[in-house]
């Protein structure tokens, strides 16, 4: 009898662990991890992360893990909730696409806190995260329909992220706690069971979204442990009747994306790195909002502003309009095309836009608000064709002597066909690591996280970070 989907990433899962991945995956996951760092340093201050501290001191329990809100010890499941809280809550995580979910945020969390609690070296928290985040895309991309050129999750509201994710960070903590594939197995049909997100969140407001990784990372832990200790899952838990594939995707996945070419094609590979701490579905509207801004168009004479996208991201970051027009909150202004381009316009920082555009205040004031009403948000056919390989736009402005002018993006920063340089990903890094470590500190957090490809074990890395906090 041929294994099923989970039982042939189970026995993938349990080589890996064996005998370890190539250095350039090693070396991917090196960059992702300091992104995750980096993103998580960052949002300390956030409001759902202290929420999340809250909620996990006050359940207690024996101390394993480093909490990146405190540095508090917290055992492992607890950590996993806080430090996915805080690597999603400014939205800056990388992207994979076209499955258009945050794998790192979800994955990565759960590998460091099971890394830190059983010991385990650099290379083989390396290992366990490469696979875990490849899984989660693999997953995300047997929910993407090329007819309806979108995901299906996202479809019905679901959060990719979050659902895949969990499953991802369950084979991730399984690797790094000694699971063999039987074990493995069941702790993909364990997650299965608690992965969850909708994403409601991103039209009409509410912080649960920024828990939606914290979450899956946590679940991923606590499957790995409940499989540790003999609970078991549904060999078929993924292309089965009842089912992780069917019950969120109804008919409409393609089972055979989980398998096709594991271990020969890596889409781990082909993950974005975020340039803007913003929704990614604005990033080129951002763009060519910076182009706009370079050629020396003034804000002041535009009349009029007209952003195309693609027609699936307009629910997300054009609906509802007047919600768009005047976000809220300096959160909510993250998801706003209209917010967006106002602020690269009126001028970031950062690579483009920084932290900076997206408090209570910016989101507030006078001169973004009213470039942001000036702004119509259409869909594109062209941006709509590409979608989701990439996240295009086009940007035209009317000027009051009557001139036009386009920008069109048809591809993002950070993917492979627009890589940030090293230069680039350093100072991302640096302007969020600053946030909560003093300048002076950054370059030995980089060393050390660095060093995690020539086997220092993780518990290092995690237990000085926690001490600078």
């Amino acid at each position: 009898m041929s294994a099923t989907p989970a039982q042939a990433i189970a026995a993938f899962a349990a080589r890996a662990a064996a005998e370890g991945l190539p250095s350039e995956l090693r070396a991917d996951l090196v960059a992702r991890t300091a992104d995750v760092l980096g993103n998580s340093l960052a949002a300390r201050d956030a409001e759902p992360a202290r929420v999340a501290a809250a909620v996990v001191a006050e359940w207690g329990g024996t101390g394993a893990a480093t909490s990146l809100a405190d540095g508090r010890r917290l055992p492992a499941p607890s950590a996993a909730l806080v430090n996915g809280t805080l690597a999603h809550s400014l939205d800056f995580d990388d992207t994979h696409l076209p499955s258009v979910l945050h794998p790192s945020a979800a994955v990565l969390p759960a590998a460091l806190a099971a890394a830190e609690a059983v010991g385990a070296s650099g290379t083989a928290y390396l290992d366990a995260a490469a696979v875990g985040v490849e899984l989660t895309c693999r997953l995300g991309m047997a929910g993407y329909d090329e007819e309806l050129g979108n995901s299906v999750f996202f479809e019905h509201g679901q959060h990719a992220t979050a659902i895949c994710g969990a499953v991802g960070a369950a084979v991730a903590a399984g690797m790094l706690r000694g699971l063999d594939a039987d074990a493995l197995t069941s702790a993909i049909g364990i997650a299965a069971s608690t992965g969850a997100g909708v994403i409601e969140a991103n039209r009409t407001g509410g912080t649960v979204k920024r828990v939606h990784c914290g979450w899956a990372a946590h679940a991923g832990v606590a499957a790995a442990d409940l499989a540790r200790h003999g609970l078991t899952g549904p060999p078929t838990v993924l292309e089965g009747r009842f089912g992780f594939l069917r019950a969120f995707c109804g008919e409409r996945f393609h089972v055979d994306r989980v398998t096709d070419g594991l271990g020969e094609h890596w889409e781990t590979l082909r993950v974005f790195t975020k340039p803007y701490p913003c929704n990614h579905f604005t990033h080129a509207g951002v763009d060519a909002a910076l182009r706009m801004r370079d050629a020396g168009v003034a804000p002041e004479r535009i009349t009029e502003l007209t952003l195309g996208a693609p027609a699936p991201v307009l629910r997300t970051i054009a609906e509802p309009a007047a919600e768009k027009a005047r976000p809220r909150s300096g959160y909510h202004a993250a998801f706003s095309g209209p917010y967006t381009v106002a602020a690269a316009l009126l001028g970031g920082g950062g690579l483009g836009l920084s932290h900076d555009d997206f408090t209570d205040a910016a989101a507030a004031d006078p001169g973004r608000l009213a470039l942001a009403e000036r702004v119509r948000c259409v869909p594109d056919e062209e941006s709509t064709a590409i979608f989701p390989r990439q996240f295009p736009a086009v940007l035209t402005v009317r000027l009051e002597n009557g001139e036009s002018r386009t920008e069109r993006i048809r591809e993002n920063r950070g993917g492979p066909e627009r890589p940030l340089s090293p230069g680039e990903v350093a100072e991302k890094f640096r302007t969020n690591a600053v946030r909560s470590i003093s300048a002076d500190e950054v370059p030995t957090v980089v060393d050390a996280v660095r060093e995690l490809q020539g086997g220092r074990p993780v518990a290092d890395l995690l237990t000085d970070l926690g001490r600078r906090l």
